[in-house]
Formats: C-alpha cells, sequence, structure tokens
C-alpha cells in the first residue's frame, strides 16, 4: 500500500475518500469475519449494507432502498435473501396496507448486535493505537463531518 502522504507519489497523497474508505474497509472486512466466527456464514457483504446502522428496522422497502441508495430492485433481492435466512420480515404496513414494513427477527437482531460488538471491537483497537484524546478528537470530527453532510451542507459551505 503507498504511503498515505506520499506528495512524491505518482498518485499524489491520498484524498479525504480514500482516507475514509480504508478504515471503513478494515470494519467491513473485520465484520464479515466475525460474524462467521459468531455462526452468521451465511451473511455476505451486501447484507450488511441493509442491517448497518441504523438498521431497516419499520422501514418500508423503498425507504431503505432510499437510504442505501440501493435500487428497489437489488434492495428486495437482498431483502427476499435475508427472510429466507431468517433475519427479517416484511410484514404489511399497520398504517397503510398497501405496504409493507421491514421487522428484524430475533436472529436479525442477534446479528446487528454482534455487528455493533464487532465495531466496538475494532474502534477499542484503534483508540489503543491513536490514544484516548486522538481517538475522542477523530469521533468528534467525524461526528461534525457527517451532521454537516446529512444537514446537505459541506465543511468548505460552512461559514
Amino acid at each position: 500500500m503507498p504511503l498515505l502522504n506520499d506528495a512524491d507519489s505518482r498518485h499524489g497523497p491520498a484524498l479525504i475518500g480514500a482516507l475514509l474508505r480504508m478504515p471503513w474497509e478494515t470494519v467491513l472486512q473485520r465484520m464479515l469475519a466475525g460474524l462467521h466466527q459468531r455462526g452468521f456464514t451465511d451473511l455476505g457483504a451486501p447484507h450488511l449494507t441493509v442491517l448497518q446502522w441504523p438498521g431497516p428496522d419499520d422501514l418500508r422497502p423503498s425507504e431503505l432502498a432510499a437510504r442505501t441508495r440501493m435500487s428497489k430492485q437489488a434492495l428486495n433481492y437482498l431483502l427476499g435473501q435475508l427472510e429466507r435466512d431468517g433475519y427479517l420480515e416484511r410484514r404489511d404496513d399497520p398504517r397503510d396496507q398497501r405496504f409493507k414494513r421491514i421487522v428484524l427477527t430475533k436472529r436479525g437482531q442477534r446479528a446487528a448486535r454482534a455487528m455493533r460488538d464487532i465495531v466496538g471491537e475494532v474502534e477499542a483497537e484503534w483508540e489503543q493505537r491513536l490514544g484516548p484524546e486522538r481517538f475522542a478528537d477523530l469521533r468528534v470530527l467525524l461526528t461534525d463531518l457527517n451532521r454537516h453532510v446529512a444537514l446537505g451542507h459541506t465543511p468548505a459551505g460552512d461559514t
């Protein structure tokens, strides 16, 4: 792997997208490995997109498709797999019978808890590596950045 700050590289230094992507890929790999070790061997990376925080509970499939930026067809395919494997159910929406709502089963809830536990382990390792203060700073910065993104702002556009 090239050095992240290697300005002399033919690619230049890593930009923010790469700096965010590389840790995420580590988290994803650790989640899959940890889930498989815990007996959730039927889950793959695409399923984690459906189950990732804050989870699909009580959403309509169309709402989850929008949140995950997936086509409705691709999402419904994954929902079908997860439903067959016992992670979730699609139930009638009590507020509008024309629609379905996603509900995690006990197995789905256990998988979601396992995912949080695994990510917690990764965070503990990173906190030990970076030190508690720097890790806390990282969390504050990422939370702040996510808040700006969620509001449709960019850090450069704020005054």
